[in-house]
């Protein structure tokens, strides 16, 4: 057997046998925050948790992976750069158009906008609080 196909055969079976061990073993306590989708840079109010979860995230996170997979792509072409002569520059081009056609039709979509859904600054609880206490605001 080739060291190629051993890999092929070994890394999925050790991933698998990973993940067995983990289902087993780990300790299993499911809680409602736990389940709760987390938005990174929105501030939960009183009254406004939702199980809900912005599809603009989702479109963020495709976004990343493709990017990825595109660097993942180009890496074997930097590598052998000198070896791939007019032809393999032909296909970069074409691949680089692709992804930048792709990009400047999300922008024009404003795929990448995020609308806020907070109705006021996190700053106005502290005037707030300031003015019930009495202290000064600090603004």
């Amino acid at each position: 057997m080739s060291s190629i196909t051993f890999f092929f055969v070994f890394i999925p079976l050790l991933a698998i046998i990973l993940l067995a061990v983990n289902l087993i073993f780990a300790p299993h306590n499911p809680y409602d925050e736990k389940d709760s989708a987390f938005e990174c840079g929105f501030h939960s109010f009183l009254g406004q948790n939702r199980t809900q979860f912005s599809i603009s995230f989702f479109i963020f996170a495709l976004l990343f992976l493709l990017f990825d997979l595109e660097i993942l792509l180009v890496y074997p072409y930097v590598v052998s750069a000198y070896a791939n002569g007019v032809y393999g520059l032909t296909i970069m081009l074409v691949f680089f158009l692709a992804l930048t056609l792709g990009f400047a039709f999300e922008l024009g979509k404003n795929a990448l906008k995020i609308e806020s859904r907070q109705t006021y600054t996190l700053h106005s609880n502290y005037i707030k609080i300031n003015k019930i206490v009495g202290k000064p605001a600090k603004v």
